[in-house]
């Protein structure tokens, strides 16, 4: 795959999830976030079944042990990203899940080198300041304003950045990017479905009351989206490719202007791009250092 269209399939990524917060605010009206997530994981995980089970049968030797641990723990963290996501954004809005939710990239280091022994760059301490401080400015600066929602997204951004290192280090692994994908979104519908039938009692004319924001969440956000990701990360430098995905906020905010009416307070304007700039900052800097401090100028005698 070219460069640029790898390029291509994570700018679409963030497209289709940025709306789809939207769509999984949306569906808080008329179901619980577990039956939401395991309708929408289950049929986005039969979607790309069947690429999935093509692209098993074509790839040589099985697969060990260890990277089925690894395809477990995908799915574990995923779930868990999800629900909590989920449950947030029934208190809080899409623009601020959005945003929270980008947080990802400021573990993604500290967890590389937690899992695989990779050393984070020193503009992470520039970066981690940058966005505590967006953070309360885009709630109108105040913890009084900083709800529970907005706990649990923030939280779930902790496993989502499990889910940014895992999913690149097994789908390298494995070669195996779609079957992946396939197995952590079944997994986690189940288990969402599971525990739906026993704390949310859902109904189907809850579903069917959902069905456009289950139909978009499923299709788009789930097997689209995800799958793209898994595919793109593969031809695209890591630092590069989670400016790509960080946009998915910038999507998410508007979308909240555009389709639900959500307006930030004014100072919540001057945090959601202090957010954003240290995304930027703690992913752009490190190659640019590094390309930098590679490249000596020729001297003359």
């Amino acid at each position: 795959m070219s460069r640029p269209l790898a390029t291509l399939m994570l700018l679409v990524c963030t497209m289709f999830w940025g709306f789809a917060f939207i769509a999984q605010k949306s569906a808080m009206d008329s179901m619980g976030p577990l039956t939401f997530a395991g309708v929408r994981f289950i049929l986005g995980g039969l979607l790309v079944l069947p690429l999935a089970l093509l692209e098993r049968r074509r790839r040589p030797g099985p697969i060990t042990a260890r990277q089925w641990w690894l395809v477990v723990a995908l799915s574990v963290v995923f779930f868990f990203g999800i629900w909590l996501q989920q449950a947030g954004l029934a208190t809080t809005t899409a623009t601020n899940g959005g945003f929270l939710t980008a947080l990802y990239v400021f573990f993604v280091p500290i967890i590389g080198f937690l899992l695989f022994k990779a050393r984070p760059h020193p503009i992470i301490l520039v970066g981690v300041p940058m966005a505590l401080i967006g953070t309360y400015y885009l709630n109108g600066g105040g913890f009084s304003s900083f709800n529970s929602g907005d706990w649990l997204i923030t939280l779930g951004a902790v496993f989502w950045g499990f889910h940014v290192v895992l999913l690149g280090h097994v789908a390298r692994e494995t070669g195996l990017p779609i079957f992946v994908s396939a197995i952590s979104f079944l997994v986690a519908g189940v288990a969402a479905s599971v525990l739906a039938l026993g704390l949310e009692a859902p109904s189907v004319e809850a579903v069917s009351s959902g069905w456009v924001e289950l139909a978009y969440a499923a299709v788009l956000s789930t097997a689209v989206a995800f799958t793209f990701q898994a595919i793109g990360q593969q031809h695209v430098p890591a630092a590069n490719a989670a400016i790509i995905l960080s946009a998915e906020s910038l999507f998410a905010a508007l979308g909240g202007a555009w389709l639900l009416g959500e307006r930030l307070p004014a100072i919540g304007y001057a945090g959601a791009a202090l957010i954003f700039a240290a995304i930027l900052l703690v992913e752009a800097v490190p190659p640019l250092w590094a390309r930098r401090r590679v490249h000596v100028p020729r001297t003359t005698n």
